[in-house]
């Protein structure tokens, strides 16, 4: 049996914590290490208990969630950050991406979707809502012209720019392994391959990078 997925929880509302934590206990897959009301307390439980993620709120008293997100990352310590958040994907999905953040989902479809979102994360892959591919591409079209990392392309093999671009667009491992019909082990060695070459060391650092480089294309 793989051991629970270890889980601190950042918000500063006590009653959702509370509500969120009653919900996670009831899956056998998480447990819950610890709670957070601030964002400068996030990162020391994260800093300390080394948990396989923390689950970000990005409205907090202090320290936000986004610098949070920011030092938490920095900390390279593999503690992956999952933001949960009432803030639609336009207002602040860029910015997590750019500070480290391992995925983004919204409180009213948490319901539904938080699960998905915390295996997601804590397999070390990326969990972004089904439209975030065209908003983030927009996004860095408007901000940067789309041609950064271009130059960076012709060091990869076509097949590793396509375990790259899917990497990005959020399918897991054994999802590309289908796509691609290779084995979910040799994904994950096409995208550490992938990751030494461009230098990376996080698997959101590929989401930033097939932005810049034109491999995501809006659907």
């Amino acid at each position: 049996m793989m051991p629970p997925i270890r889980v601190v929880l950042a918000d500063d509302h006590t009653l959702f914590r509370s509500g969120l934590r009653a919900l996670l206990e009831l899956e056998s897959q998480v447990e819950v290490v610890g709670e957070a009301s601030t964002g400068e307390a996030a990162v020391e439980q994260a800093r300390i208990l080394r948990p396989d993620l923390v689950l970000m709120d990005l409205s907090m008293p202090g320290m936000n969630g986004l610098e949070a997100t920011r030092r938490i990352a920095a900390l390279k310590l593999g503690v992956r950050v999952l933001v949960l958040t009432l803030h639609a994907e336009e207002e602040y999905l860029v910015p997590v991406v750019d500070a480290g953040g391992s995925g983004y989902l919204t409180k009213e479809s948490a319901d539904r979707d938080l699960m998905e979102a915390i295996r997601t994360v804590a397999r070390d892959e990326v969990y972004l809502p089904a439209r975030a591919a065209t908003l983030l591409l927009q996004r860095y079209r408007d901000v940067e012209g789309g041609s950064g990392g271009q130059a960076h392309l012709r060091d990869l093999s076509a097949r590793e720019q396509e375990v790259l671009a899917l990497t990005a667009e959020g399918y897991s491992s054994t999802e590309i392994g289908e796509k691609l019909f290779i084995s979910p082990k040799t994904v994950d060695t096409y995208r550490s391959r992938v990751m030494r070459k461009l230098g990376l060391s996080h698997r959101s650092d590929l989401v930033r990078f097939a932005l810049r480089a034109g491999l995501l294309k809006p659907v």
